[in-house]
């Protein structure tokens, strides 16, 4: 009786499952954040190698790509949560 009530109470604590439509705008967003951030990487390193670079430019662009990186976090934690067995 008790691991029957252990299974009613973890799966009324688990997130709403995603339905499909949902799930494919999810994964088409994180794959355009994964380009984005990318893209966004080879100009940092770019940036960075001209020894007369923009440090402000710089920051910024690292700051973007930080955003990125907790947006695609939060989009993969939406598509695959984590549901204690």
């Amino acid at each position: 009786m008790r691991a029957h009530r252990a299974i009613c109470v973890s799966a009324r604590n688990a997130p709403p499952p995603v339905d499909e439509a949902l799930r494919l705008r999810y994964e088409a967003r994180l794959r355009e954040l994964e380009v984005e951030h990318r893209d966004l990487d080879t100009a940092i390193h770019r940036l960075a190698d001209d020894p007369l670079h923009d440090q402000l430019a710089l920051r910024r662009m690292k700051k973007r790509k930080l955003l990125l990186k907790d947006q695609m976090a939060s989009i993969a934690r939406q598509l695959d949560p984590d549901v204690p067995a």
